[in-house]
């Protein structure tokens, strides 16, 4: 299982929300690319990138950030937050992001996954966020008419090779992640399924880690102390 640990991003700082409450933000780091070269001095060889602000207004305006952990580091980033068009994917993938996370788009524009699927193959993940049963979309703001599995078997059949599912009630609240979710959704169907929101602890880990899943996002629990980023990088072998 591959560790992802993580870093939210908000005008150029490294921040946290509370269940993806713009209003309940803490500040952790005024540098996100120091956050990342104490993960990847930790031994962790992937990082998950969100742009907070790309969520809710579909743009790049972390673009520099972004480029700077690339050029500071040698992780496997991916990133997701406002990718709704093309130019957006090339604008990220033409700056040595590795993977793209497409969120609302992908939900609101069948047509466009499609197209970034077929140029970019598993380079393209989807970002499953589910809300009382429902995929969130536009930050969390929204409910779409997909629930959470209808979705990702339309994901599957579209020929998405990734997935990146996150439980939105468990998000940045530290009591556990969502195991029975991410246990039917990996005996449900063959993609890359991360699992994302409310990593709180090892045994946490461990339980992913034995349902055999492709990756775990660690957040807050990474920047509390509740989880320390070399245990979890070890349990996850």
């Amino acid at each position: 299982m591959i560790i992802f640990p993580a870093i939210d991003i908000v005008g150029g700082k490294a921040v946290r929300l509370f269940k993806g409450d713009y209003a309940q933000m803490t500040v952790y780091n005024d540098d996100p690319s120091a956050v990342a070269r104490d993960f990847e001095a930790a031994g962790a060889t992937h990082i998950h990138l969100v742009d907070l602000e790309g969520a809710k207004n579909g743009d790049t305006p972390n673009l520099d950030t972004v480029k700077k952990i690339r050029e500071t580091t040698k992780l496997f980033i991916e990133i997701g937050g406002g990718i709704r068009n093309m130019e957006t994917v090339d604008r990220y993938l033409s700056v040595g992001v590795d993977r793209c996370i497409l969120g609302t788009a992908a939900v609101n524009d069948e047509e466009f996954l499609k197209a970034a699927v077929k140029k970019y193959g598993d380079k393209i993940a989807v970002g499953v966020d589910i809300k009382d049963g429902f995929v969130a979309i536009k930050g969390w703001l929204e409910k779409s008419q997909f629930t959470g599995l209808q979705f990702c078997e339309k994901m599957q059949n579209l020929g998405v090779s990734c997935i990146i599912c996150t439980d939105v009630s468990k998000d940045g609240a530290m009591k556990g992640t969502n195991l029975p979710l991410y246990r039917e959704m990996s005996q449900k169907f063959s993609m890359n399924i991360t699992a994302s929101g409310g990593v709180s602890n090892m045994d946490d880990v461990k339980a992913l880690r034995e349902m055999d899943i492709y990756g775990c996002i660690i957040g807050k629990a990474y920047y509390t102390g509740a989880i320390k980023l070399e245990e979890a990088l070890e349990a996850a072998k």
